[in-house]
């Protein structure tokens, strides 16, 4: 249900520029979405997840473009995994709903239906808000992370720990290339990263909070195996790294259709492609 309220939100958004706009591309985005942060703090591409979504480019002139989008993915780290901290034996996945706008340079002269100028490589950042819900396997079930406090969010032990909001602002950045197709067709690829604001898009960021080191495991409450699924760990021992905040990427392919083309605008491109 969240995907489809963000999706409305960009169409609603979307509608009233497509109205005031004069020509751009509307299009689809294919690919696969991945994360790096305390589960995985250097792996490029581990454990790839589907992803897909919608664009909407304004073509300032042949050079400059903005671009509005919407993105739904997935991205999971373990521990296991990436090995980055066997001891600890952490994992989660996440849905990410991402709506965000980025300005794009082209390092040629491009536009859609050229003959002369029909691809080039661009550089682009930008803003976007996610929401994003992490779950853990914890026992052999997938539980919601959040509203187990894994850290002792919300505690008497923590108070000043307070639990964290499911969405955050991201900072998208990266490289891709634009080919044309034909007159009204062309095609992309695209690769891009994201810094985030927050450092819980995996449910790990701080210490432990319960005292867990030969403890009955009988006696363990899930949100106590969700903390610490390896039951090693006392209150305060370091469960993350505070000092950075996680990442992650999509890359794939987009697909646009050129739309709203201005007769004027035409002529003049057909005029310096020698139409």
């Amino acid at each position: 249900m969240r995907k489809y309220c963000i999706f409305l939100l960009f169409l609603l958004f979307l509608s009233p520029v497509l109205q005031a706009q004069k020509t751009g591309d509307l299009g689809v985005f294919g690919g696969v979405g991945y994360y790096m942060g305390d589960l995985n703090p250097r792996k490029l591409f581990l454990t790839p997840k589907p992803a897909y979504g919608a664009l909407y480019r304004y073509n300032l002139n042949h050079r400059l473009a903005l671009q509005m989008h919407y993105i739904h993915g997935k991205v999971e780290a373990s521990d296991a995994k990436s090995k980055t901290d066997l001891s600890r034996n952490l994992n989660f996945s996440s849905t990410i709903d991402e709506a965000g706008v980025q300005f794009e340079v082209n390092f040629l002269e491009y536009f859609i239906g050229s003959k002369l100028h029909w691809w080039t490589p661009y550089i682009f950042g930008g803003t976007s808000v996610f929401f994003y819900k992490p779950y853990g396997n914890v026992n052999g079930s997938n539980v919601e992370l959040q509203p187990l406090h894994t850290e002792g969010q919300g505690t008497s032990a923590y108070p000043e720990r307070k639990p964290y909001n499911l969405y955050a602002f991201s900072m998208p950045f990266g490289v891709g290339v634009k080919m044309s197709i034909n007159k009204y067709l062309g095609i992309g690829a695209e690769w891009g990263m994201r810094k985030t604001t927050t450092d819980y898009l995996d449910d790990v960021s701080q210490s432990y909070y319960l005292n867990l080191v030969g403890a009955n495991p009988a006696q363990v409450s899930p949100a106590g195996y969700a903390s610490d699924p390896s039951l090693s760990h006392n209150a305060g021992m370091k469960r993350g790294n505070t000092k950075d905040k996680d990442w992650y990427s999509f890359a794939g392919i987009t697909m646009v259709v050129k739309i709203r083309m201005l007769g004027k605008e035409r002529c003049l491109d057909h005029q310096r492609e020698g139409y």
